[in-house]
């Protein structure tokens, strides 16, 4: 029965090759965007839990709410981990990391190593990063020693053992001896090094908690232990510690500090929610993911799998007609109702497995450009686990069978008499399943369109926003602070060339990770009224380099010697110490000594507002310092002849410090990598959106079909009776096109929302304008009739004569 019920499926696919391949295509490309998301989804959803105590593993952070700002942050003072460990005997292990960077040298050989780290020589027992050579309890205990990963060690020595080398560190040759190797990190962690250098031990002044904010802590605690209670007891150490520093600093206790409705506290963060629950962005190890765009990406999954479904619907119940005496023959021939229902059934499961290899094939050719769009390096090697590969076989034979049960039954209930007389299949009335199928489609496809529409938009807003300093033409030389005393004279020269209009030495780079401290800051007047700022240290050059405005006061000088003892505020600074008059001439309270001895800053000027950081954050305070830093030479240029003058920079780098790497970019570019993020998201949701309206048309084309067969005699008396060929196509458009509007008055409301909920992550925004709505619609309609209009027409051009015939 199987064998003949294969048999005749393979003929009725085979006679229907129109149908049957619309059909094959739609699902096929559902099940491969299925797979493809489903393997991003995977991923993300791994991170760090390729740790043996993942779920052990707690990350504390503080909590901090100051002028009515949320400053929070995953890092704590360098004491917080030994504090913690002492106090509370649940507690196993703790570890602290630390984020660097330097020049690296080994012999003759130099690279910039953006990726190292600096680690307690706990790091290993909390951790499970396997040591290919090495002891881990031993690898980081002494002073200036490292581990260094398998890739990065093959990099600097080759095939030679580096256990016990020596690795030269910055300007100064810091000697770091090797003491492991271990595993490259995975690319599911939350964090990445190619290097693990030895942590200084802990100080030994009891210096409080919130003092030199830069250490990651971790904890790991017993299996299943509530983290909430630790939490709890925690946050009173932490009332206590953070408490004195309010008092010491601001002369505020914790009352009086929550009473003008600031607030602090610590929170205990799970392993395996900082890749996509953290909200700190720029402040973590490595460029998180976000839960949303998982939810997002596995909704859309689910609808063009849907969608593919609906298409086999309608596509099935339009070939109704041409099957109608088909299933008379059946039934008059002793076929009972169930027979039919597994034939059909069959043919619909046999069409999903056709279609599944084909997706596998799609999936597989279009990796490589789905990799590229999301950054990672997926494979389909999960489909060597034999529970996959099964899985994956399951799933679609389930969707076969749900794409076929409604065609199934509607054809298998047709009663003989009436299909052999050809009148079993009349069904045009009001709104039925297959209009609200096709409602569907177009409500998911007008939603696409319109969350397309907005990402764009706010990524064109995000580029063309005015910063507030001129990126355009600006050359960024990096880690000049190699060349030590020469990094003046560097920039000195260079300066000289007629390609360059000005230049300045400066850690600190208006976009991209920026050598940022995030301190508070009080007035001279009103000390118990502190603002949490980011601080700059700048020279003479840095303001008039990078084309910002003075709206008050005056640039620092070379011609004023107490300019070292000078500051210069933002206008967001200015407001936040309520200085909006006359804030020229007053003083800031700087450094505290250990014997309380102050030193105050004047202020000399008030530079206009500019994004320091993405557009996702409000503009905040900052203070600009004059000197005390480097690192990078910002070089405003031409644009004529711009490859010769690099190619001068580098032979001149090169006479300063020929060891260290030349190494440049510019700051538009630098610019454009701050919204990555949210140039991949638009492209995602493009290239799906236009996926869903394919498959969608493909359902379309469906339904105008069935409608053009059901209504041919219709159409045939209209055609007798003079109407025109403009009308009939008019008629057979005008039900699709209120099934489209029906879509729209019900996708508007629902895409409005989602978008505005995405774009409640950035502070400068766009609005979401009616026109998008509208324009959403036009498309969706223009679409709708162009996929119809085949039909239309054909059915509009058919001889009456033969629309009239019987039999």
């Amino acid at each position: 029965m199987i064998r003949n019920y294969l048999k005749i499926a393979y003929r009725n696919l085979k006679r229907q090759k129109v149908s049957t391949s619309i059909n094959i295509v739609g699902l096929a490309i559902g099940l491969a965007t299925c797979i493809l998301i489903m393997l991003y989804v995977q991923d993300e959803l791994s991170y760090d839990r390729y740790n043996e105590k993942a779920d052990q593993i707690f990350r504390i952070g503080l909590k901090l709410r100051l002028n009515g700002e949320d400053v929070s942050g995953p890092v704590f003072g360098p004491n917080v981990a030994r504090d913690i460990q002492q106090e509370f005997p649940e507690v196993l292990k703790t570890t602290r990391i630390l984020r660097g960077g330097d020049f690296v040298s080994y012999g003759t050989t130099s690279f910039k190593e953006d990726n190292l780290l600096f680690a307690d020589s706990t790091f290993f027992d909390v951790f499970t990063m396997p040591l290919l050579k090495g002891d881990p309890k031993r690898a980081l205990t002494e002073p200036n020693t490292i581990v260094l990963t398998e890739e990065t060690a093959r990099k600097y020595f080759g095939d030679q053992d580096p256990i016990g080398k020596v690795l030269s560190f910055g300007s100064e040759k810091t000697p770091y001896r090797i003491t492991g190797v271990a595993e490259n990190v995975p690319a599911n962690s939350h964090f990445r090094f190619n290097m693990l250098a030895s942590l200084p031990g802990y100080d030994g002044q009891h210096i409080g908690w919130a003092y030199n904010m830069n250490f990651y802590t971790y904890v790991v605690l017993p299996e299943k232990y509530d983290y909430k209670q630790l939490e709890a007891k925690i946050s009173r150490l932490a009332e206590k510690e953070i408490g004195d520093e309010l008092q010491q600093f601001l002369n505020l206790s914790p009352k009086q500090f929550r009473e003008k409705g600031d607030d602090f506290g610590i929170f205990l963060q799970p392993l395996t929610d900082i890749h996509l629950r953290s909200p700190f962005g720029g402040t973590e190890l490595s460029q998180g993911g976000n839960i949303l765009y998982v939810y997002g990406l596995t909704a859309i999954a689910a609808f063009m799998l849907l969608i593919a479904c609906v298409n086999f619907v309608n596509l099935s119940t339009a070939t109704a007609v041409r099957r109608s005496r088909e299933v008379g023959v059946r039934k008059v021939l002793g076929s009972v109702k169930g027979q039919l229902q597994q034939q059909f059934l069959i043919e619909s499961v046999l069409l999903a497995l056709i279609a599944l290899i084909i997706g596998l094939l799609v999936a597989g050719f279009a990796l490589p450009f789905f990799n590229q769009l999301t950054g990672k390096t997926l494979t389909l090697s999960f489909l060597t686990n034999g529970y996959v590969a099964a899985g994956l076989v399951t799933c679609t034979v389930l969707v076969g069978l749900l794409a076929g049960a409604y065609p199934a039954f509607y054809l298998s209930s047709f009663k003989p008499v009436l299909v052999l007389k050809g009148r079993g299949t009349a069904g045009r009335g009001s709104f039925n399943l297959r209009s609200g199928l096709v409602v569907f489609q177009f409500f998911i496809t007008i939603s696409m369109i319109i969350a397309t529409v907005t990402a764009d938009r706010q990524l064109r807003y995000m580029q063309s926003q005015k910063l507030g300093f001129n990126r355009e033409q600006v050359l960024v030389i990096h880690d000049t602070h190699m060349l030590r005393n020469n990094e003046a004279a560097f920039r000195d020269k260079i300066i000289q060339s007629p390609q360059v209009i000005m230049g300045s030495i400066s850690g600190q780079i208006p976009v991209g990770n920026s050598l940022l401290d995030n301190t508070t800051v009080m007035s001279r007047e009103n000390p118990d009224k502190g603002v949490m700022s980011r601080f700059y240290k700048v020279d003479c050059e840095y303001i008039p380099t990078l084309g910002m405005r003075m709206v008050q006061g005056r640039n620092f000088s070379k011609s004023f010697a107490t300019d070292s003892f000078a500051v210069i505020l933002n206008e967001t600074a200015v407001r936040a110490l309520g200085w909006q008059q006359n804030p020229i001439g007053r003083e800031l309270i700087g450094h505290i000594d250990d014997n309380g001895v102050k030193t105050y800053y004047r202020v000399i000027g008030v530079v206009s507002d500019f994004h320091f950081e993405s557009l996702r954050q409000k503009i905040g305070p900052l203070v600009m310092f004059l000197g005390g830093n480097s690192g990078n030479i910002l070089v405003k240029t031409h644009t004529d002849k711009l490859s010769q003058f690099l190619a001068s920079l580098k032979q001149q780098w090169e006479s300063f410090s020929p060891a260290a790497p030349f190494s440049y970019s510019f700051l538009d570019d630098r610019f454009k990598l701050v919204y990555l993020g949210e140039l991949k998201t638009e492209q995602v949701l493009t290239l799906f959106s236009s996926l869903t309206i394919f498959i969608a048309c493909l359902g379309l084309f469906g339904l105008a079909t069935y409608t053009a067969e059901q209504r041919t005699k219709e159409i045939g008396i209209r055609k007798v009776l003079g109407a025109s060929v403009g009308s009939v196509v008019a008629l057979l458009s005008k039900d699709f096109i209120k099934l489209i509007l029906i879509a729209l008055v019900l996708a508007s409301p629902i895409a409005g929302w989602g978008m505005n909920q995405w774009l409640k992550e950035f502070a400068y925004k766009v609005t979401i304008d009616w026109w998008i709505f509208a324009l959403a619609g036009l498309l969706a309609v223009g679409i709708a009739l162009l996929t119809v209009s085949f039909q239309s027409i054909k059915a509009a051009l058919t001889n009456p004569v033969t629309s009239l015939r019987s039999e």
